[in-house]
């Protein structure tokens, strides 16, 4: 029993599960939504550009039909009403194309979280499995979404019927009309239909959605055993990188222990902090920070300056500065360059034998 009940998918996807699903293509997406919202589009891009595209249309229809008896037709020519009516109909157009596509676009990004993958995409070989694919035909998935297909068509088809039904009452199958009128009578026609369809199949996206929803997040459910076991691996890439830290902090303190022996000066403060400082003519432009240290490695900095008889000054409110301020390796913050400079005076005209020897010193390090 207790193995059974570790099998069961009993618990909710990771955080880290949903995002390779994504990065695999598996989210819930339904095909209803982007139709819905090219609809949406489209209805939007008629209203607000259909006053003037019913109007140039009008307008062309009333010049092609009272020059039509003007008009030459001849085989291997094509008429100027002809050119004409290509370019009216793409300058209506190209509205209603870009805002679809635009709405398509934007129905995908909501569906995937605006992530983009070639995984989703990818040829595999297992989609060459002949029982698989019988398996996939014959799915709960599959009878379902031919379901959801026959119910649009149903819908489609009530939508259109409803539509002609309202229409053939219009006077421009029973009486005279101006040319103007077609225009707006196919625009009325458009914006109603495309209402109704929008309405109707809302609401069948909706529904395909929040299924597919569901059935997506049922498929990525996990079992206790893979919970623990992605947790055990987090863990431990979290512990491995903490091990690397830390050893590179160890790496980092090494080396700068090791230059303390090549320093000008400690300044000290003089127990809590020490700060190590290089400064070559010609070489730096200012002094620069080799070590520092606190507490403990405060004590190890100096012990080190001792035993290679580096000399030490205590000055707490520089050393403070020095090591609140400063950068190892780098040079020191520029309001320090006075205090700093009385302090490198003081030790040069104190230890003249320390710095006769220093060059040498740091000879193995520039080699090094």
């Amino acid at each position: 029993m207790p193995d059974q009940d570790q099998d069961q998918k009993t618990e909710g996807p990771s955080d880290k599960k949903i995002h390779d699903a994504h990065e695999r293509g598996q989210f819930a997406r339904s095909a209803e939504l982007g139709v819905v919202f090219a609809l949406a589009a489209a209805l939007g891009a008629l209203a607000l550009s259909g006053p003037e595209t019913v109007r140039s249309l009008g307008e062309y229809a009333t010049g092609v039909l009272s020059q039509l008896h003007t008009v030459r037709f001849e085989e291997g020519m094509v008429p100027a009403p002809v050119a004409a009516a290509g370019q009216v109909l793409a300058v209506a157009l190209i509205p209603f194309l870009a805002a679809t596509v635009l709405a398509a676009l934007l129905a995908g990004g909501i569906q995937s979280g605006f992530v983009l993958t070639t995984e989703a995409i990818g040829f595999r070989l297992e989609k060459l499995n002949l029982m698989d694919g019988f398996g996939r035909l014959f799915s709960q998935r599959t009878l379902i979404h031919a379901a959801v297909d026959f119910l649009k068509l149903l819908v489609i088809g009530g939508c259109l019927w409803g539509v002609a039904q309202s229409l053939f009452s219009d006077p421009l199958f029973t009486t005279p009309v101006e040319a103007a009128y077609l225009g707006r009578f196919i625009q009325d026609s458009t914006l109603r239909l495309l209402a109704r369809l929008i309405m109707s199949l809302g609401v069948i996206a909706a529904v395909s959605y929040a299924y597919e929803k569901f059935k997506t997040h049922r498929d990525l459910m996990m079992t206790r055993e893979e919970l623990k076991d992605e947790r055990k691996h987090a863990e431990g890439n979290a512990s491995v990188k903490m091990a690397l830290r830390r050893m590179a902090r160890r790496l980092a303190q090494r080396q700068m222990l090791k230059a303390v022996a090549t320093a000008d000066v400690i300044v000290t403060n003089p127990t809590h902090f020490a700060v190590a400082l290089k400064y070559e003519r010609r070489v730096d432009q200012a002094p620069v920070v080799l070590a520092k240290g606190e507490g403990a490695l405060a004590r190890r900095i100096k012990a080190l300056a001792a035993e290679h008889e580096v000399p030490m000054v205590e000055n707490k409110p520089v050393a403070r500065m020095l090591y609140a301020a400063g950068r190892v390796g780098e040079p020191i913050p520029a309001d320090l360059y006075q205090a700093v400079a009385a302090i490198l005076a003081f030790v040069y005209r104190t230890h003249r034998y320390y710095f006769y020897r220093l060059p040498s010193r740091r000879m193995p390090e520039a080699a090094a």
